[in-house]
């Protein structure tokens, strides 16, 4: 799985951070050193926008393709890669888009199951794409390859109806590389898994993964969630990737010379561009974007299906996805204006209540042993009527809900747990409310780790996947 392709831009982002003499050396040790192919396709790469996108605004494709060039024998054994027939399937796909004033980075991944229209080769699985344009093309290996990127650009711009502007790639041995550069990426699982398939365990709780752990929790998807698919693992990548990217933007990088022109050089080597993209240009455009802003989604109303005997993730309407993409590549907002002495007044903050008029029942949907118990011993502590209501079924998100009309009696517990949804249930009585802890719960007085829909949110076609937007800051546990 060559997933550290998606670190490109996190990693050109701190190129500039620590000083332009230092930041342009670094660039120029990339430019030195990074291969280049001609992936732009001249047809089939058109955006909806029309000439509106000929703006700084930025879409790249970031792949990683299955080759196992550079391993040794052992390696390969080391880091389950599997089957070395088929090296020119991609195993991951993510278009990143960046507007124009460089403020944030949007990453959205595209499973390889999905079964879509191939220009001039019907319908397959996406990660095909690759390699049909790799082989329909006569040339040397170079030449081969950058067919291959073609027809994979042709191919998501039709999905997407967007024109894609660069082209990125990277390998397992660059993937492995800088998973140990960096000294490994933290992530947080709130149950254990064992996968029958590759072996791999993980226990639950917080860890640090390198080497061939990295490499086999990246690619797992069997023993993983409910449904155990290609969806699961998209989910793994984007949590270990918010984690690559927060130890690149850490200060331990960042005060560390050495680790910064090892982490340039493995990228410069390990990595594929289009012959157009300019480094220093991107290094630039997104040197002040931070974890916060960095966002992972997953392209949305994914179903499954089933061809010849073969799962595939099927797509949604095109209306989802004109909408969706439509969405993602809109200009930012611009930023309130700051308000004159006749202006109106800022709303006012939402009634509350004396805490003492409030009565919780705290119920644990978090996995973490205790943690209703806790909670209601801290909220009796501010002067609320608190106790436990025991455990609760699993959830991502921390509810709160209450009586309609009770709206200033949950805005008093909103207050402790900022950011918790809110949902109604008029079995409850007056000034009676139920907490229900999420796996975003991380304690009284601290906002949720992120702002999850609340439970009654159908997705907007039935059935399909839900993959809650993340963020790289996002620290929060998964399945």
């Amino acid at each position: 799985m060559a997933l550290a392709v998606r670190l490109l831009g996190g990693v050109l982002s701190v190129l500039l951070v620590t000083g332009s003499g230092w930041g342009w050396y670094l660039v120029r040790v990339a430019e030195a050193s990074v291969n280049r192919t001609d992936a732009i396709p001249t047809t089939g790469n058109t955006d909806v926008n029309g000439e509106v996108h000929a703006g700084q605004a930025m879409n790249m494709l970031l792949v990683g393709v299955d080759s196992r060039a550079g391993l040794t024998p052992e390696q390969v054994e080391e880091y389950a890669t599997g089957d070395p027939e088929g090296l020119h399937n991609t195993d991951t796909m993510m278009l990143v888009h960046v507007p124009a004033d460089g403020s944030a980075a949007s990453f959205v991944s595209f499973p390889r199951d999905m079964y879509v229209s191939i220009p001039g080769q019907g319908r397959a699985k996406l990660n095909s794409a690759y390699s049909f344009g790799y082989d329909g093309t006569d040339g040397d290996e170079d030449a081969k390859r950058a067919g291959g990127a073609r027809l994979l650009i042709q191919t998501i711009s039709g999905i997407t109806g967007l024109q894609i502007d660069h082209y990125a790639e990277i390998n397992l041995l660059g993937f492995i590389n800088l998973t140990e550069i960096v000294g490994g990426v933290d992530v947080d699982l709130c149950q254990a898994s064992d996968d029958s398939v590759t072996g791999a365990h993980f226990d639950a709780g917080p860890q640090t993964l390198t080497g061939s752990q990295a490499l086999l929790f990246v690619r797992q998807r069997h023993g993983v969630g409910e449904r155990s698919s290609d969806f699961d693992r998209v989910a793994r990548q984007q949590v270990f990737i918010g984690g690559m990217l927060r130890n690149l933007l850490s200060s331990n990088l960042l005060l560390d010379p050495t680790r910064q022109r090892q982490v340039v050089e493995q990228v410069g080597s390990s990595v594929t561009l289009d012959q157009g993209l300019d480094i220093f240009q991107l290094a630039g455009q997104m040197q002040g974007v931070r974890p916060d802003a960095i966002t992972f989604q997953t392209i949305p109303g994914l179903t499954d299906a089933e061809v010849d005997g073969v799962a595939v993730l099927k797509l949604p309407p095109a209306q989802v996805l004109t909408d969706f993409f439509s969405d993602l590549t809109a200009d930012p907002e611009p930023a309130a204006a700051a308000p004159t002495s006749g202006a109106p007044a800022a709303p006012a903050a939402p009634a509350t209540v004396a805490p003492s008029a409030v009565t919780v029942s705290v119920l644990n949907g978090s996995g973490v042993s205790g943690a209703a118990a806790g909670t209601a011993t801290e909220l009796t502590g501010l002067g609320f009527r608190a106790s436990t209501g025991g455990n609760a079924d699993a959830t991502p998100t921390t509810t709160i809900t209450h009586r309609t009309g009770d709206d200033a009696v949950a805005a008093t517990l909103a207050a402790q747990v900022p950011g918790a949804a809110l949902a109604v249930d008029d079995t409850l009585g007056r000034g009676q409310l139920t907490l229900t802890l999420g796996t975003d719960f991380d304690g009284v007085g601290v906002a949720v780790a992120t702002a999850s829909p609340t439970p009654t949110e159908e997705p907007a076609v039935p059935g399909a996947y839900v993959n809650p937007e993340r963020t790289a800051a996002d620290t929060s546990c998964i399945n």
